[in-house]
């Protein structure tokens, strides 16, 4: 690249620049910060990403209607960096270095993921060669009512290359041109940017190109991304491109190739994480109910709250605390049936209901007969005040209203499981059951590293006598829920069943 001469740049200053960024909070959180390279702007969060893209947008809008109009004693910002348009790269087929010409614009880009913003001072012929880049401001030069005579060249205007002068001088009007006659030209095929040639062979190679081409821009106008159709693109460019690049020699396609393997590789990882279709070591999948890790961590925090919240002994009343909790987390309030109360196999839920009202833990319009008669059609309001948001902030849950339903779906699937209920499992071995389903790997192996589960953390979640845990595990084993399971003098090994596995929330590595 030709740089401008060491005069012309200290007359000159480069073009501002300035970048939003939107990244994660953390791994296991679904909130994310924006940063900015601007001086002065503090960090700020967000709950989602939708809502950091949409507050990340808006913070570079401002910026925008804020600053100043581009002037002309700008050079390119993109030249610091070396911008595509400056560099000379593989397969472009330009043996002279890059000019820039025209106006001084603001040009506004940004990643396919909205995960970046950048802004920047450029010229436009910068703008136009940088994919998707858009003019947000253009550098307007004063018109005056008496036009002065032209200046010298170089005077007082923006000159962004050492060969090219960019003047306001306006031509004169002159006759309009007779119109060329209409010539057919072929319409030119590309995909990533790249011309495909219509005399490529073979054929079917360039049938391939030109489909991959038709297929990604229809990716892009979807509404809502698909991830697994996005892997499946990026492999077959990946072939289409290895081949153009054997039957062309042109290293720059191989090197294309490689990164659509990459970018293939990275969608999948992305659709498991977020399907919760994760590959096992032995060959199988697994189609988990809950499907990403926040949920898997928010049904890890209820269990905890129960142990530690249950204002009665014994396993019983811990399962139905469980149950009402998780129809009331959101707001303190939620609906009961009698058809899910009798589902836990309690031995008296009558009596069970009429001690949590009575110590004012929960709260019932009737009584507790008739909350065990209603039915889906005539559900029973119920209320847990500790659970109600306060006017201090929420309630003990972070998960909200849409959240909700999910996690009590896991629990009644676990719960109501065809052969527990077959086996008359009690409330222990119940819990015992949801517990053990929230502390495997991603295999269904015991303990986050396949080493077992602490026998003291068992104790403080299934509050049973410690003589009795073999006799809980036993039954598990019997039900098909528990394979080859170990009772240590402090853990319990073992891995759960392949049928149970869809009900797992795998513990992070």
């Amino acid at each position: 690249m030709t740089q401008p001469a060491v005069s012309e740049l200290d007359e000159r200053v480069p073009g501002r620049r300035w970048t939003v960024r939107l990244d994660a909070v953390a791994r296991t959180s679904t909130a994310v910060r924006i940063s900015c390279s601007r001086p002065g702007c503090a960090e700020q969060q967000h709950p989602s990403a939708a809502a950091g893209r949409a507050a990340a947008a808006a913070h570079l809008k401002a910026h925008l209607c804020a600053a100043p109009a581009p002037t002309a004693e700008v050079y390119c910002a993109c030249r610091l960096e070396g911008c595509r348009a400056h560099l000379p790269g593989p397969g472009r087929g330009r043996a002279e270095p890059w000019r820039c010409g025209g106006p001084v614009v603001v040009a506004v880009t940004t990643d396919r993921e909205g995960r970046w913003w950048q802004a920047m001072e450029c010229c436009s012929r910068c703008a136009a060669a940088i994919p998707g880049a858009r003019t947000a401001a253009t550098y307007r030069p004063p018109q005056p009512s008496n036009r002065p005579a032209p200046a010298p060249t170089g005077a007082g205007t923006p000159q962004f290359s050492d060969r090219q002068i960019v003047t306001d001088a306006v031509p004169a009007p002159r006759a309009a041109p007779r119109p060329a006659p209409a010539r057919h030209r072929r319409p030119q095929a590309k995909i990533a940017q790249r011309v495909i040639p219509h005399d490529l062979r073979p054929v079917a190679l360039r049938d391939e190109l030109v489909e991959l081409g038709d297929l990604f821009r229809a990716y892009q106008q979807r509404e809502k991304p698909d991830l697994a159709l996005l892997a499946d693109l990026q492999e077959r460019k990946a072939r289409a491109f290895t081949a153009w690049a054997d039957a062309t020699g042109e290293g720059a396609l191989r090197w294309e190739a490689r990164r659509a393997e990459q970018a293939a590789a990275t969608a999948r990882s992305q659709h498991q994480a977020r399907t919760g279709i994760i590959p096992l070591a032995d060959g199988p999948t697994v189609v988990r109910l809950l499907t990403a890790p926040a949920q898997w961590e928010h049904t890890r925090s209820v269990l905890e709250h129960v142990a530690d919240h249950t204002p009665l002994p014994g396993p019983e009343a811990r399962l139905l605390v469980l149950l009402l909790t998780l129809r009331t987390a959101s707001t303190g309030t939620g609906n009961l049936v009698g058809q899910d109360v009798a589902a836990l196999g309690l031995t008296d839920p009558e009596d069970l209901i009429d001690k949590l009202t009575g110590c004012g833990w929960l709260v019932l319009p009737g009584t507790a007969g008739e909350l065990l008669a209603s039915r889906p059609e005539n559900a029973t309001p119920i209320t847990v005040p500790s659970l109600a948001p306060g006017e201090d902030g929420p309630g003990p849950f972070t998960f909200g209203k849409k959240m909700r339903p999910k996690l009590s779906g896991w629990a009644q699937k676990v719960i109501s499981d065809k052969k527990l209920r077959k086996a008359k499992a009690t409330a222990a071995t119940r819990l015992l059951a949801l517990t053990l389903a929230t502390r495997t790997n991603a295999a269904g192996d015991l303990g986050s590293d396949g080493q077992g589960v602490a026998l003291g953390f068992l104790s403080a979640r299934v509050p049973v006598d410690p003589r009795e845990l073999q006799h809980l595990v036993d039954r598990l084993t019997a039900a098909d829920w528990l394979t080859d399971p170990v009772i240590t003098d402090t853990h319990l090994t073992g891995r759960l069943t392949e049928r149970v596995l869809p009900l797992t929330c795998p513990l992070p590595q």
